[in-house]
């Protein structure tokens, strides 16, 4: 059994921003398997089928990103899912737009999502697949406004950019549930476009 926790923030205004990259790349994996987001529990919306003999679940916590850990980990614990088959999907500022990064464990890396599942499983050891929205740029002053960058929306000239890192990063959650870590690690790092 796998879980996929696809990172973000539930409002309708948040929808296709920056910071909600995860719930886009939790929708596509749904799509691409059959599942539906036609459950809820432990404060997320859970989408769940067998998929060539591997149960797969999806979900999108409804807890707000700062507190997606409260959500993430009394899943994993009801359903038993041990900290190797949970992958957790959050954009990165670090990465340019539409890379994608997929590591076995480390740190929050300064993503507050992450800092709140760390917190709530107790461990950094658990994968994740950071996708890359770009930083800001700096103002006149060289200062960035990281807050109104991540809960932006994308541009209309980045969209065909995030329809395609948003397939790669279904597909590259998808081969974690099929092949392993380490085999969706060597086919999708650094995969996607140059900003």
């Amino acid at each position: 059994m796998k879980l996929i926790a696809g990172l973000g923030n539930p409002d309708e205004k948040y929808e296709n921003t920056r910071h909600n990259v995860g719930f886009m790349v939790a929708d596509k994996l749904a799509e691409t398997i059959g599942a539906k987001f036609n459950q809820s529990m432990k404060r997320a919306k859970i989408a769940s089928v067998f998929y060539k003999g591997e149960k797969i679940i999806i979900i999108k916590p409804q807890t707000y990103m700062n507190l997606s850990g409260e959500s993430v980990a009394p899943i994993a614990d009801y359903f038993r899912i041990p900290k190797e088959d949970i992958l957790i999907v959050v954009d990165d500022v670090n990465l340019s737009l539409g890379k994608l990064r997929m590591r076995k464990s480390g740190s929050a890396g300064g993503h507050n999502g992450l800092k709140s599942v760390i917190l709530n499983l107790a461990t950094e050891e658990f994968p994740r697949l950071r996708i890359g929205v770009g930083a800001p740029a700096a103002d006149i002053n060289g200062e960035k406004d990281m807050i109104n960058h991540v809960l932006g929306r994308f541009s209309r000239d980045e969209e065909k950019a995030v329809e395609e890192m948003t397939e790669k990063g279904a597909e590259a959650a998808l081969a974690f549930c099929t092949e392993g870590i380490d085999a969706a690690m060597n086919s999708f790092n650094g995969e996607g476009k140059e900003a």
